[in-house]
């Protein structure tokens, strides 16, 4: 299973060249340790050779997949790293990074219930290196992170005695990366961080022991934040929606419902949907979410997104806009409420990624508008099927995805008041603002929105009283589970 370093390197081979067969189901479940009833027995390279095979056929741009020596991988995981293409974006960053496996058993946790090992914290890196900057982003509610009162905002500065900003020798990174990515539960390392307002100034350690932490993916379904009363303006919705994971079905019908028994819903009345940190997962959630946020009216007939396959496959029925509940964390087959509004404020940033980006570009395809307030998406129009085979579940870029209009040429990501000719929606550049809570009027992103419906303009008070108090530290990316950085088929 992949981790996240402090320093990410790839390594690409650059040869070109394919090979492996088209037909792999022959080769599926012979496995070198196979799973009892579930597989045959096989060896290692039985396993390379499917993975050759099955790239060869699925992968979105498998003609640029290097030729690679199988022999010189020990594991299959290993070889499979290197089964993508080498190819950059127009901005020089990799063509696909978003090429990954996890253990089955861990991949069915992770989905199913947002389940995983930690201590319930997001970080945001704003360095990844020497001097490096972590800033933790949000806290679970009720992980080990909230009991110890670690908060939004926190500076870290040491693990397990070891200087975060500085260390550099790989003995002391290995030491920090293991006490910030517990591998299990029931790990315990010490931290000293410091608060937001005196990001240098450390509080006494603490000790922390790791968890298995479920997520919750809308912290705002049921809260009082959901509803911002302007005064003079009315009131505006807001929703912080941090992972497509199954269980947030049923946390975004409880939110809309909230928000539309508190008179949230059509013209004259606005909502801020927060996905700053939401790197995506099922895309039918995103589907489901675009479809509360359009209503019927807008919706009725056309495509949330369809799929582009390499030439080897044709595309499949495209995805429209679901307006039922499918089953992921409620009974499938019920209507979804809608708030039909004409336009929507995102709250974006670099951790705004894949479904995330499929649920404004979904949107911006049957005309509502978007109005994008924060940073830059992480731009990711690509997805995939994730595909089991000897007790591992690949996760290999299959598809592109464009909207009712055709458009999907965001590699790149959104850009806030793009210019002609860039991807992106009218808005505002405001930097992260660490100094305030998420969901606080006054917190630079939230209050620039509120700003905006009303002035129409990026200047105004709420980013200049953000800046007085140094919590706009700027944006960087936030340290999630891969899968969570992607858009799950399903």
């Amino acid at each position: 299973m992949r981790r996240i370093p402090l320093v990410s390197v790839v390594l690409l081979l650059l040869s070109c060249g394919g090979g492996g067969q088209a037909d792999y189901s022959g080769l599926a479940g012979k496995c070198a340790a196979p799973r009892p009833g579930k597989d045959q027995q096989g060896t290692l390279d039985d396993e390379k050779k499917w993975l050759r095979a099955w790239t060869d056929d699925m992968y979105l741009w498998y003609r640029e997949v290097p030729a690679v020596d199988a022999s010189k991988y020990t594991t299959a995981t290993d070889y499979f790293n290197q089964l993508k293409t080498p190819a950059t974006t127009s901005s020089g960053k990799p063509k696909d990074q978003f090429h990954f496996w996890y253990p089955t058993d861990v991949w069915e946790a992770l989905s199913q219930s947002g389940v995983e090992a930690g201590y319930g914290i997001t970080w945001a890196a704003l360095a990844r290196t020497p001097p490096r900057q972590y800033v933790i982003a949000y806290v679970e509610p009720g992980s080990p992170a909230a009991t110890a009162k670690f908060s939004r905002g926190m500076n870290l500065l040491q693990v397990d005695g070891v200087d975060f900003i500085n260390a550099s020798d790989s003995a002391s990174v290995d030491k920090l990366n293991a006490g910030l990515f517990p591998s299990k539960a029931g790990e315990t390392h010490r931290f000293v961080l410091a608060d937001a307002d005196s990001p240098m100034l450390a509080r006494p350690e603490v000790a922390i022991s790791s968890a298995n932490v479920t997520s919750t993916p809308v912290p705002t379904a049921g809260s009082p934040t959901a509803v911002i009363d302007t005064g003079t303006t009315g009131k505006v919705g807001y929703i912080l929606f941090n992972d497509h994971v199954a269980t947030a079905e049923k946390g975004l019908v409880d939110a809309v419902n909230q928000l539309k028994a508190a008179g949230i819903g059509g013209a004259g009345t606005d909502l801020v949907l927060d996905i700053r940190y939401n790197g995506g997962g099922y895309l039918a959630i995103a589907s489901q979410l675009a479809y509360m946020i359009a209503g019927s009216g807008r919706t009725s007939g056309k495509v949330f997104e369809r799929l582009a396959l390499n030439d080897k496959h044709s595309s499949p029925t495209p995805t429209g806009f679901y307006n039922q509940t499918v089953g992921l964390s409620l009974s499938a087959g019920s209507a979804l409420p809608t708030l039909s509004l004409p336009r929507v404020f995102v709250l974006t940033g670099p951790g705004t990624c894949s479904a995330s980006e499929s649920v404004v570009n979904g949107l911006a395809g049957v005309d509502v508008s978007v109005i994008q307030i924060g940073a830059t998406t992480c731009g990711k129009p690509y997805g995939f099927v994730p595909e089991d085979n000897c007790g591992t579940t690949y996760f290999s870029i299959q598809f592109e995805g464009v909207n009712e209009k055709g458009f999907g040429n965001y590699a790149d990501g959104f850009k806030p008041g793009a210019a002609s000719g860039t991807a992106g929606f009218p808005g505002c550049v405001v930097p992260d603002d660490f100094s305030h809570q998420l969901g606080d009027p006054t917190e630079a992103r939230l209050a620039m929105a509120l700003h905006y419906r009303t002035a129409g303009t990026c200047a105004g008070a709420a980013l200049n009283s953000a800046l007085s108090k140094g919590g706009l530290r700027g944006d960087g990316p936030v340290l999630k589970s891969i899968w969570k950085q992607n858009r799950i088929y399903r």
